[in-house]
Protein backbone atom coordinates (compact mmCIF):
# COMPACT_ATOMS: atom_id res chain seq x y z
CA UNK A 1 0.00 0.00 0.00
CA UNK A 2 1.79 3.30 -1.22
CA UNK A 3 0.77 6.33 1.26
CA UNK A 4 1.28 10.00 0.27
CA UNK A 5 2.34 12.84 2.24
CA UNK A 6 1.24 16.05 1.97
CA UNK A 7 3.45 18.67 -0.04
CA UNK A 8 3.36 21.41 2.93
CA UNK A 9 4.24 19.04 5.78
CA UNK A 10 7.35 17.76 3.80
CA UNK A 11 10.45 18.24 4.75
CA UNK A 12 12.62 19.61 2.07
CA UNK A 13 15.45 17.85 1.06
CA UNK A 14 19.01 17.87 2.79
CA UNK A 15 21.51 19.29 0.95
CA UNK A 16 24.25 16.73 0.17
CA UNK A 17 27.17 19.63 1.71
CA UNK A 18 25.02 20.13 5.25
CA UNK A 19 24.94 15.79 5.65
CA UNK A 20 28.71 15.99 5.02
CA UNK A 21 29.43 18.76 7.80
CA UNK A 22 26.73 17.35 9.93
CA UNK A 23 28.51 13.89 9.55
CA UNK A 24 31.83 15.21 9.94
CA UNK A 25 31.35 17.99 12.51
CA UNK A 26 33.01 20.92 10.70
CA UNK A 27 32.12 23.97 9.22
CA UNK A 28 33.15 26.02 6.50
CA UNK A 29 36.84 27.32 6.70
CA UNK A 30 37.44 30.71 6.71
CA UNK A 31 40.50 32.22 5.09
CA UNK A 32 42.42 32.61 8.18
CA UNK A 33 41.78 29.12 8.79
CA UNK A 34 42.63 28.22 5.48
CA UNK A 35 45.78 30.02 6.12
CA UNK A 36 46.94 28.67 9.07
CA UNK A 37 46.02 24.77 8.14
CA UNK A 38 48.65 25.78 4.40
CA UNK A 39 51.37 27.14 7.16
CA UNK A 40 51.15 24.20 9.38
CA UNK A 41 51.32 21.54 6.54
CA UNK A 42 54.94 23.21 4.97
CA UNK A 43 57.33 21.10 6.33
CA UNK A 44 59.95 23.67 4.92
CA UNK A 45 58.60 26.96 6.64
CA UNK A 46 57.51 25.45 10.07
CA UNK A 47 61.22 24.36 11.21
CA UNK A 48 63.20 27.87 10.41
CA UNK A 49 60.12 29.49 12.54
CA UNK A 50 61.05 27.43 15.12
CA UNK A 51 64.82 27.97 14.39
CA UNK A 52 64.47 31.58 14.85
CA UNK A 53 62.43 31.98 17.71
CA UNK A 54 65.60 29.43 19.25
CA UNK A 55 67.48 32.07 18.44
CA UNK A 56 65.39 34.91 20.03
CA UNK A 57 65.16 32.66 23.41
CA UNK A 58 68.91 31.82 23.30
CA UNK A 59 69.40 36.09 22.94
CA UNK A 60 66.85 36.22 25.81
CA UNK A 61 69.26 34.03 28.22
CA UNK A 62 72.24 36.09 27.85
CA UNK A 63 72.43 37.65 30.99
CA UNK A 64 72.17 33.94 32.42
CA UNK A 65 74.68 32.65 30.87
CA UNK A 66 76.87 35.64 31.79
CA UNK A 67 76.30 35.70 35.21
CA UNK A 68 75.91 31.97 36.00
CA UNK A 69 78.27 30.29 33.58
CA UNK A 70 81.09 33.07 31.75
CA UNK A 71 80.98 34.84 35.15
CA UNK A 72 81.95 38.12 32.94
CA UNK A 73 79.78 40.94 31.02
CA UNK A 74 80.13 41.77 27.42
CA UNK A 75 82.29 44.81 27.43
CA UNK A 76 84.59 43.04 30.08
CA UNK A 77 88.45 43.32 29.41
CA UNK A 78 90.53 40.53 30.54
CA UNK A 79 93.77 41.38 28.59
CA UNK A 80 96.04 40.29 31.48
CA UNK A 81 93.95 37.42 32.94
CA UNK A 82 94.79 33.78 32.89
CA UNK A 83 92.77 30.48 32.63
CA UNK A 84 93.06 27.02 33.43
CA UNK A 85 92.52 25.16 30.89
CA UNK A 86 92.86 20.86 31.51
CA UNK A 87 95.53 21.96 34.21
CA UNK A 88 97.65 24.44 32.06
CA UNK A 89 97.41 28.01 32.42
CA UNK A 90 97.00 29.71 29.51
CA UNK A 91 96.81 33.67 28.76
CA UNK A 92 93.42 35.08 27.52
CA UNK A 93 95.41 37.35 25.41
CA UNK A 94 98.93 36.09 24.09
CA UNK A 95 101.92 38.73 24.04
CA UNK A 96 101.50 38.73 20.30
CA UNK A 97 97.87 39.62 20.74
CA UNK A 98 96.41 36.93 19.59
CA UNK A 99 93.33 35.56 21.68
CA UNK A 100 92.74 32.40 22.88
CA UNK A 101 90.36 30.03 20.41
CA UNK A 102 87.71 28.83 21.53
CA UNK A 103 87.69 26.41 24.76
CA UNK A 104 84.21 24.73 24.60
CA UNK A 105 83.75 23.48 27.49
CA UNK A 106 87.39 22.77 28.82
CA UNK A 107 87.28 25.86 30.94
CA UNK A 108 84.32 25.22 32.83
CA UNK A 109 82.00 27.24 30.41
CA UNK A 110 84.01 30.41 30.16
CA UNK A 111 85.25 31.64 26.88
CA UNK A 112 83.24 28.68 24.38
CA UNK A 113 83.60 30.45 21.35
CA UNK A 114 87.96 32.32 22.62
CA UNK A 115 88.14 35.95 23.14
CA UNK A 116 88.72 38.64 21.26
CA UNK A 117 91.20 40.96 21.29
CA UNK A 118 89.84 42.89 24.04
CA UNK A 119 89.89 39.44 26.11
CA UNK A 120 86.10 39.61 26.56
CA UNK A 121 84.48 36.38 25.65
CA UNK A 122 83.46 36.00 22.60
CA UNK A 123 80.36 33.70 23.38
CA UNK A 124 78.89 36.69 25.98
CA UNK A 125 79.17 39.01 23.45
CA UNK A 126 77.66 36.97 20.35
CA UNK A 127 74.40 36.69 22.75
CA UNK A 128 73.86 40.18 24.08
CA UNK A 129 74.66 41.16 19.89
CA UNK A 130 72.22 39.16 19.32
CA UNK A 131 69.55 40.77 21.73
CA UNK A 132 71.14 44.11 20.53
CA UNK A 133 70.72 43.10 16.52
CA UNK A 134 67.42 41.12 17.40
CA UNK A 135 65.81 44.47 19.18
CA UNK A 136 67.15 46.95 16.61
CA UNK A 137 65.43 44.74 13.57
CA UNK A 138 62.38 43.77 14.86
CA UNK A 139 61.63 47.22 16.80
CA UNK A 140 62.72 49.25 13.13
CA UNK A 141 60.68 46.91 11.69
CA UNK A 142 57.78 47.66 13.63
CA UNK A 143 58.50 51.56 12.78
CA UNK A 144 58.25 50.65 9.10
CA UNK A 145 55.30 48.74 9.17
CA UNK A 146 53.17 51.62 10.78
CA UNK A 147 54.77 54.09 9.00
CA UNK A 148 53.93 52.44 5.36
CA UNK A 149 50.48 51.68 6.44
CA UNK A 150 49.94 55.31 6.99
CA UNK A 151 51.26 57.11 3.99
CA UNK A 152 50.48 54.11 1.80
CA UNK A 153 46.65 54.38 2.74
CA UNK A 154 46.63 57.80 2.14
CA UNK A 155 48.66 58.07 -1.23
CA UNK A 156 46.22 55.49 -2.11
CA UNK A 157 43.03 57.17 -0.79
CA UNK A 158 43.25 60.64 -1.37
CA UNK A 159 45.53 60.52 -4.80
CA UNK A 160 45.90 63.94 -6.21
CA UNK A 161 48.32 66.39 -4.69
CA UNK A 162 48.68 64.09 -1.68
CA UNK A 163 49.50 60.93 -3.55
CA UNK A 164 51.64 62.85 -5.92
CA UNK A 165 54.03 63.81 -2.89
CA UNK A 166 54.27 61.17 -1.24
CA UNK A 167 54.86 58.88 -4.27
CA UNK A 168 57.55 61.51 -5.10
CA UNK A 169 59.53 61.18 -1.28
CA UNK A 170 59.02 57.22 -1.67
CA UNK A 171 60.83 57.82 -5.50
CA UNK A 172 63.24 59.69 -3.59
CA UNK A 173 63.78 57.26 -0.76
CA UNK A 174 63.90 54.82 -3.59
CA UNK A 175 66.81 56.18 -5.58
CA UNK A 176 69.73 55.65 -2.91
CA UNK A 177 70.82 52.83 -1.66
CA UNK A 178 70.10 52.39 1.68
CA UNK A 179 73.58 51.55 2.88
CA UNK A 180 74.40 54.59 1.35
CA UNK A 181 71.20 57.07 3.43
CA UNK A 182 72.26 54.79 6.69
CA UNK A 183 76.25 55.30 6.74
CA UNK A 184 75.32 59.40 5.98
CA UNK A 185 72.04 59.81 8.78
CA UNK A 186 74.13 57.20 11.21
CA UNK A 187 77.51 59.20 11.14
CA UNK A 188 75.50 62.66 11.61
CA UNK A 189 73.27 61.07 14.45
CA UNK A 190 76.23 59.53 16.15
CA UNK A 191 78.32 62.34 16.53
CA UNK A 192 75.67 64.72 17.53
CA UNK A 193 72.80 62.82 19.07
CA UNK A 194 69.01 63.13 18.31
CA UNK A 195 67.02 65.76 19.41
CA UNK A 196 62.97 65.39 18.89
CA UNK A 197 62.01 68.15 21.71
CA UNK A 198 60.23 66.26 24.23
CA UNK A 199 63.56 63.59 24.55
CA UNK A 200 66.67 63.78 23.32
CA UNK A 201 68.48 60.86 21.60
CA UNK A 202 72.08 60.06 22.59
CA UNK A 203 74.21 59.52 19.44
CA UNK A 204 75.59 56.11 21.25
CA UNK A 205 72.24 54.81 22.09
CA UNK A 206 70.63 52.17 20.06
CA UNK A 207 67.46 53.69 18.78
CA UNK A 208 69.52 55.90 16.12
CA UNK A 209 70.00 53.06 14.43
CA UNK A 210 66.79 51.54 14.76
CA UNK A 211 64.70 54.82 13.41
CA UNK A 212 67.35 55.16 10.62
CA UNK A 213 66.55 51.49 9.34
CA UNK A 214 62.96 51.99 10.23
CA UNK A 215 62.93 55.14 7.79
CA UNK A 216 64.83 54.37 5.02
CA UNK A 217 62.89 50.84 5.07
CA UNK A 218 59.57 52.58 4.40
CA UNK A 219 59.59 52.60 0.46
CA UNK A 220 59.17 48.65 0.46
CA UNK A 221 56.39 48.18 1.81
CA UNK A 222 54.66 51.97 1.27
CA UNK A 223 54.66 51.26 -2.33
CA UNK A 224 52.38 47.87 -2.72
CA UNK A 225 50.30 48.92 -0.03
CA UNK A 226 49.77 52.24 -1.99
CA UNK A 227 48.59 49.86 -4.99
CA UNK A 228 46.53 47.59 -2.91
CA UNK A 229 44.67 50.62 -1.50
CA UNK A 230 44.10 52.52 -5.15
CA UNK A 231 42.52 48.88 -6.21
CA UNK A 232 40.66 48.58 -3.05
CA UNK A 233 38.71 52.24 -2.58
CA UNK A 234 37.07 51.02 -6.25
CA UNK A 235 35.83 48.14 -4.33
CA UNK A 236 31.53 47.85 -3.76
CA UNK A 237 32.15 47.83 0.52
CA UNK A 238 33.97 51.23 0.18
CA UNK A 239 31.01 52.64 -1.98
CA UNK A 240 28.89 51.12 0.43
CA UNK A 241 29.79 52.33 3.28
CA UNK A 242 30.85 55.60 1.51
CA UNK A 243 26.86 55.73 1.36
CA UNK A 244 25.80 55.19 4.47
CA UNK A 245 28.00 58.17 5.77
CA UNK A 246 30.88 56.60 6.76
CA UNK A 247 34.22 59.22 6.88
CA UNK A 248 37.29 59.13 4.91
CA UNK A 249 39.00 57.65 8.42
CA UNK A 250 36.69 55.15 9.10
CA UNK A 251 36.75 53.83 5.64
CA UNK A 252 40.21 54.22 5.80
CA UNK A 253 40.41 52.30 9.12
CA UNK A 254 37.59 49.88 9.01
CA UNK A 255 37.15 48.80 5.47
CA UNK A 256 40.60 49.26 4.05
CA UNK A 257 42.96 48.60 6.80
CA UNK A 258 41.84 44.90 7.74
CA UNK A 259 42.18 44.10 3.95
CA UNK A 260 45.85 44.87 3.92
CA UNK A 261 46.51 42.93 7.38
CA UNK A 262 47.64 39.94 4.64
CA UNK A 263 50.09 41.91 2.98
CA UNK A 264 51.52 43.10 6.31
CA UNK A 265 51.87 39.98 7.32
CA UNK A 266 53.61 38.77 4.25
CA UNK A 267 56.26 41.23 4.05
CA UNK A 268 56.77 41.59 8.12
CA UNK A 269 59.27 38.63 8.04
CA UNK A 270 61.44 40.17 4.95
CA UNK A 271 61.64 43.55 6.92
CA UNK A 272 62.83 42.11 9.87
CA UNK A 273 65.48 39.73 7.90
CA UNK A 274 66.59 43.11 5.59
CA UNK A 275 66.57 45.11 8.87
CA UNK A 276 68.99 42.80 10.64
CA UNK A 277 71.12 42.52 7.88
CA UNK A 278 71.21 46.66 7.26
CA UNK A 279 72.01 46.89 10.99
CA UNK A 280 74.81 44.54 10.64
CA UNK A 281 76.12 46.48 7.74
CA UNK A 282 75.93 50.08 9.57
CA UNK A 283 77.55 48.38 12.78
CA UNK A 284 80.35 47.23 9.92
CA UNK A 285 81.06 50.10 9.05
CA UNK A 286 81.04 52.10 12.09
CA UNK A 287 77.51 53.94 12.11
CA UNK A 288 74.91 51.59 14.08
CA UNK A 289 76.00 50.14 17.11
CA UNK A 290 78.77 52.13 18.61
CA UNK A 291 81.54 50.29 20.50
CA UNK A 292 81.52 48.94 22.70
CA UNK A 293 78.23 47.88 23.14
CA UNK A 294 77.74 44.25 20.87
CA UNK A 295 76.22 43.43 18.01
CA UNK A 296 77.05 41.11 14.78
CA UNK A 297 78.21 43.71 12.53
CA UNK A 298 80.74 45.51 15.28
CA UNK A 299 81.12 41.78 15.98
CA UNK A 300 82.61 41.06 12.08
CA UNK A 301 84.40 44.60 12.24
CA UNK A 302 86.74 44.37 15.39
CA UNK A 303 86.93 40.16 14.04
CA UNK A 304 88.42 41.28 10.61
CA UNK A 305 91.65 42.21 11.32
CA UNK A 306 92.56 38.78 13.18
CA UNK A 307 91.01 36.97 10.41
CA UNK A 308 93.91 34.69 9.96
CA UNK A 309 95.00 34.07 13.55
CA UNK A 310 91.46 34.07 14.65
CA UNK A 311 88.85 33.08 12.58
CA UNK A 312 86.15 32.43 15.05
CA UNK A 313 85.84 36.22 15.62
CA UNK A 314 83.77 36.57 12.50
CA UNK A 315 82.98 32.76 12.14
CA UNK A 316 81.01 33.06 15.17
CA UNK A 317 78.60 36.47 14.20
CA UNK A 318 78.59 35.25 10.99
CA UNK A 319 77.34 32.42 11.53
CA UNK A 320 74.62 33.49 13.78
CA UNK A 321 73.84 36.12 10.89
CA UNK A 322 73.36 33.68 7.87
CA UNK A 323 70.68 31.62 10.24
CA UNK A 324 68.92 34.25 11.58
CA UNK A 325 68.31 35.84 7.59
CA UNK A 326 68.29 32.07 6.25
CA UNK A 327 65.34 31.55 9.07
CA UNK A 328 63.07 34.24 8.67
CA UNK A 329 63.62 33.89 4.42
CA UNK A 330 62.35 30.91 4.79
CA UNK A 331 59.35 31.43 6.93
CA UNK A 332 58.58 34.81 5.02
CA UNK A 333 58.37 32.41 2.00
CA UNK A 334 56.24 30.10 3.95
CA UNK A 335 53.89 32.90 4.88
CA UNK A 336 53.41 34.06 1.65
CA UNK A 337 52.13 30.91 0.24
CA UNK A 338 49.80 30.18 3.36
CA UNK A 339 48.10 33.65 2.90
CA UNK A 340 48.08 33.35 -1.20
CA UNK A 341 44.50 32.76 -2.12
CA UNK A 342 45.14 31.04 -4.97
CA UNK A 343 46.57 28.35 -3.35
CA UNK A 344 45.18 24.74 -2.99
CA UNK A 345 44.45 23.04 0.26
CA UNK A 346 42.97 19.83 0.55
CA UNK A 347 39.85 20.39 3.25
CA UNK A 348 40.04 17.50 5.19
CA UNK A 349 42.41 15.39 7.76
Amino acid sequence: MTTHQDPATALPAADPGEIEHAATGRTGAGPWHLAARRLRRNRVALPFGALFLLLVAIALLAPAFGESVAKTGPNTNHLSDTITVRGQERNVVELDGVPIGPQYLAAKGRYMLGADGNGRDVMVRLLYGARNSLFIGLTASLITTVLAVTVGLLAGYYRGPVDAVISRTLDSLWAFPPVLIGVALGVSLALGGLDLGLFQVRGNSLWIPTLIIGVVSVVYLARPIRGQVLSLREKEFVEAARAHGASDLQIMTRELLPNLVSTVLTFLPVLVANAILLEAALSFLGAGVQPPDPSWGTMLANGVNLLITSPHLTIAPGAMLVLTVLSLNVFGDGVRDALDPRSRVKIGT
